[in-house]
């Protein structure tokens, strides 16, 4: 009977689990991986190398090229037909429609700000675009839209003589696609007494004229006030309305400071005092409170000044989102809500806006999500629910606000998303799911890589469908000071059933998902350049496996290696560099493949060309292949690395044979 130093010991390891980079790589499962770069451990006996990117073209047949470095990509559907949106570096947007390949413009250069863009489609009529400088727009594959509106009617005179309500005619839209606005007054004692708005309207981007005829009256006038979402618009609060002010003539106002122009606005006077100030111009690239003055009244003695304060919109859209049948826009701890019969209505009586004051948001909102019949509200740190929307019966819009999270969130806005009934979610310490209520972190095993992601870089993500598993994929650039890693590079962490894997699509700087044909595709770009990927199954993929140190059930004793195999299904050719390892290193590199060299009777070898004058190889055959070798390797723990560029092959068995010797 052999002795246990001769004996031969054997593992087989078929059942594959997933990446851990958590635990030294002699501590992790003995079916879990140290490193798994595009190849996917689907279960067991299975790992299959994943397809490399394809190119996206035009309807020419020619690789689609945006105009500029893109900075945002998404994607919406309008008409039933599927599009990648591009936003781009110089203000530029573009758009891809998928099935078609046609490729156009959604804005020309300087339309947009150069980053930071954020979208949510409507229906699938028009897809919403929040912009954090220049304000809100939408689409709808045609015109680009602003989405500035009437925020406020003040009336400069009230009138006479009126036996009803007048009409109140607002102006049309500057833009030619806009809706316009509508308004409805109220008299008393026969003089107008107030004019609400009953549309907002959208496409104005200056103040419009208000005409008010009609009612058996005269002499009412009234001006309108622009609501627009665009940063350092400025807007004016009367703090104390003074005395002596007289209706008929009301007083100067002046702006001055704030380091914007063109602003203008008009005071209104009821009953001797300033009630309001109404902006005629919102002006621009306010970036401080100006010094706003209202004049003095015409008979200064015993009359107190109006005093204002300038409200300068120094809050950028951090993100946009419809849901419960509404426009939903999140600026600064504040988020706007649309009308519950508008989308783009911003001002009558069921629009509104909730300031998140609680002290669970610490900064400022950085994201939205629309799930599962939740509003997601996302903070760097904190996470809150909008549910329950609802109206009452004087038309207010009330909901359910409730924080889920004090303590975890994201700042990562293109790294949120849904996966199934939960929302995926990214941050600078993990990857976190959150299903109803609850929070868990499911990156346990990926520990080790998010010390060395550089997060000055893009962080995007989105779902994909591989190998029929619809998966979740995290798009980051790792650094080269990774140990497992050559040169820091993007790379895509992928996850299904609570296993990770690693690809490397190229230098993707953006994800985004799409669905076509009822089947999950992943969008990227590098700089201009449009991918789908995991889509070309016959180009070649650098793939690497790297099993865990195994102690062999015997983390005592010292293992001599004495062969290896590997069990694997091919398409096509399999050429695989292997090294046998050990903690004390690793062997050289071995390499396998199930090529026939040709030999002639003086030992040369002889090459085979086609009628191409191209050098041809030979294959033993396609289906399964068993590679094996013998070893040379010793330690208390044994594993391999093995690396191949051959594409759709899969791994069904990785083997060992070795003998123990001493101990310790």
């Amino acid at each position: 009977m052999a002795a246990a130093e001769q004996k031969k010991s054997y593992a087989v390891y078929k059942n594959f689990k997933g990446l851990n980079t958590k635990s030294n790589r002699t501590a992790i499962d003995d079916e879990e991986f140290s490193w798994i770069e595009n190849a996917m451990p689907i279960g067991f006996g299975n790992i299959k190398i994943v397809p490399a990117q394809v190119t996206v073209k035009d309807g020419g047949n020619n690789a689609i090229s945006f105009g500029n470095t893109v900075t945002t990509l998404t994607n919406t559907n309008l008409g039933l037909s599927d599009y990648i949106l591009a936003f781009e570096q110089d203000g530029r947007g573009q758009y891809v429609v998928i099935n078609s390949g046609t490729v156009g413009n959604v804005g020309g250069t300087g339309t947009f700000s150069s980053a930071n863009i954020s979208t949510a489609q409507w229906k699938n009529e028009e897809v919403y675009i929040g912009d954090p400088n220049k304000g809100l727009f939408s689409w709808d594959g045609t015109s680009l839209l602003n989405i500035g509106g009437v925020g406020r009617i003040g009336l400069t005179a009230r009138g006479s003589g009126y036996t009803s309500a007048p009409a109140v005619t607002i102006s049309s839209p500057n833009q030619a696609n806009g809706t316009q606005a509508t308004a409805e007054a109220t008299i008393t004692a026969n003089a107008v007494s107030s004019i609400q708005i009953v549309e907002g309207g959208s496409g104005y981007t200056a103040s419009p004229s208000v005409t008010i005829t009609g009612g058996g009256g005269s002499g009412a006038n009234a001006i309108a006030q622009l609501l627009t979402f665009t940063k350092g618009a400025l807007y004016v609060q009367v703090t104390n309305g003074g005395s002596g002010y007289n209706p008929t003539s009301p007083p100067a106002v002046t702006i001055t400071g704030g380091g914007g122009a063109n602003a203008a606005a008009t005071a209104i006077v009821f009953g001797n005092a300033v009630t309001e100030v109404i902006m005629t111009n919102v002006g621009d690239n306010f970036t401080s409170v100006p010094t706003v003055t209202i004049a003095t009244p015409p008979t200064p003695t015993g009359n107190a000044n109006a005093t204002v304060i300038g409200v300068p919109n120094l809050e950028e859209i951090s993100s946009v989102a419809t849901f419960s049948g509404r426009v939903w826009i999140s600026t600064g701890r504040t988020v706007t809500y649309s009308s519950a019969t508008s989308p783009t209505d911003f001002t009558s009586v069921s629009a509104g806006a909730e300031i998140i004051t609680d002290s669970t948001l610490r900064g400022n909102i950085q994201n939205m999500v629309s799930a599962n019949n939740f509003l997601y509200i996302f903070g760097e740190d904190s996470i809150n629910v909008f549910s329950d929307v609802r109206i009452t019966g004087t038309g207010d819009t009330l909901f359910t606000n409730t924080n889920v999270s004090a303590s975890v969130g994201s700042k990562l806005k293109y790294a949120v998303f849904p996966y199934f009934r939960s929302v995926l979610f990214m941050n600078n310490y993990g990857v976190f799911a959150l299903v109803g209520s609850t929070t868990s972190k499911i990156s346990d095993q990926l520990d080790g890589i998010f010390p060395f992601i550089d997060f000055s870089k893009p962080v995007t993500a989105g779902q994909v469908l591989l190998n029929n598993i619809l998966c979740a994929a995290f798009n980051f650039y790792l650094l080269s000071t990774f140990p497992t890693t050559t040169g820091s590079r993007f790379v895509q962490c992928v996850f299904f059933e609570k296993k990770w894997f690693v690809t490397s699509q190229g230098e993707i700087n953006y994800l985004s998902s799409a669905p076509v044909g009822g089947l999950i595709n992943l969008y990227g770009v590098t700089n201009t350049a449009l991918y789908r990927l995991y889509g070309d199954t016959t180009a070649n993929v650098s793939s690497e496996i790297q099993t865990s140190l195994s102690p062999m059930k015997d983390p005592i004793r010292t293992k001599q290696a004495l062969k290896f195999g590997i069990e694997a299904t091919l398409s096509t050719g399999g050429t695989f560099n292997i090294t046998v390892d050990s903690e004390q290193g690793s062997s050289p590199v071995y390499v396998l493949n199930n090529t026939v060299t040709w030999y002639n009777n003086t030992g040369l070898t002889i090459p085979w060309q086609n009628n191409s004058l191209a050098t041809i190889g030979w294959l033993t055959s396609t289906g399964y292949a068993l590679y094996k070798s013998d070893a040379q390797q010793y330690g208390k723990y044994l594993g391999l690395t093995m690396t191949s560029t051959n594409p759709g092959f899969t791994i069904n068995t990785i083997e060992f044979e070795h003998e123990l010797r001493v101990r310790f």
